[in-house]
């Protein structure tokens, strides 16, 4: 089975998606909890590296509600109109054998906009979402590695038959220590500034834990 991270992995989010996104959550931030500009910008950047999702943070020491947070932040008007992906991506895509699965710490009404405009959606088998995170009223996204133990039992395979394509290093560090094969997508992280320098090290500094690096899905 394959498991296939959506922004910077299926599409350039890099260009189509974050920098409207970190506008939305900074003017978010700015308006729920009546703070100045810089202010919403600093707790968002500090919740984003201490928890993996400014949201986290939000709901941890705010009180804020996550669904509206995901619904305000990721309205993004002329998302699709902004969104590109290569032509040999989809085609890579339907030649995998075996199962195709989107998992993404996105909302989900956001992820269909951008899978359906990129003619994605018929090629995965299902959809995995933020939403589908939740565990005891707490949304445990990746890398949590209960959120993904939980995932696998739903799913019904053991994490040695799956492969996470993703291009966040933290994800990738948590599906190995489940047994889980990685591949680490790098192709649209070399052209965003915001990406953790991490990220875009160069091929001979392989992470232990990821067993492949891509810059395009036919490299699969």
């Amino acid at each position: 089975m394959w498991l296939f991270d959506l922004d910077n992995t299926l599409h350039d989010a890099s260009a189509a998606s974050f920098p409207h996104l970190r506008e939305s959550m900074t003017q978010y931030i700015e308006d729920e909890l009546g703070v100045s500009r810089e202010d919403a910008h600093l707790l968002r950047i500090r919740y984003w590296r201490r928890y993996g999702a400014t949201l986290l943070g939000l709901v941890r020491h705010h009180g804020v509600s996550a669904t509206h947070f995901l619904d305000v932040t990721h309205r993004l008007p002329a998302l699709e109109s902004r969104l590109s992906a290569p032509r040999a991506d989809r085609e890579a895509l339907r030649r995998l054998p075996g199962l195709r699965v989107v998992l993404t710490n996105a909302p989900r009404a956001y992820a269909l906009r951008v899978l359906r405009e990129l003619r994605l959606d018929r090629l995965f088998h299902a959809v995995f979402s933020i939403e589908d995170m939740a565990m005891f009223g707490h949304l445990r996204p990746k890398p949590d590695g209960r959120m993904f133990r939980t995932l696998l039992a739903r799913l019904g395979v053991t994490a040695a038959r799956c492969v996470l394509v993703e291009d966040t290093l933290e994800h990738q560090k948590a599906a190995r220590r489940l047994g889980m094969r990685t591949v680490w997508m790098q192709h649209y992280l070399r052209k965003d500034p915001a990406a953790p320098a991490a990220s875009r090290v160069a091929h001979w500094r392989l992470p232990a834990y990821v067993d492949r690096r891509v810059t395009r899905l036919r490299d699969l």
